[in-house]
């Protein structure tokens, strides 16, 4: 059996606190009892949405029926390279340099 194929297993509170540990993010017991809430019914949707037949279901390039309207690629502003870089310490072939901090 895939990866894909694996039924979820139950987020507790106690997983999301250690999943926040690795993250180094501060929950308090409410916040990691909701989070394994939230993600436990968001798994189940999936579960739900995996189980839906989509044989001979042509997929969409687009939800809309006309194409979107795109911009044309032109250029608009001029060049301010030299006025920006004419501040920099130092600089060679439009690129900024700087100290080497690794040896």
């Amino acid at each position: 059996m895939s990866t894909s194929d694996a039924q979820h297993s139950d987020f507790n509170a106690q997983t999301i606190t250690s999943i926040a540990n690795l993250a180094r993010l501060s929950l308090n017991d409410t916040q990691s009892v909701e989070y394994a809430q939230s993600l436990n019914k968001i798994l189940d949707m999936m579960d739900t949405l995996k189980g839906i037949n989509t044989d001979g279901v042509t997929p969409l390039k687009s939800p809309f029926d006309n194409a979107q309207p795109l911009r044309e690629d032109v250029v608009t502003e001029t060049n301010h390279r030299e006025e920006y870089q004419s501040v920099a310490p130092d600089k060679e072939k439009g690129l900024y340099l700087v100290p080497r901090v690794i040896e």
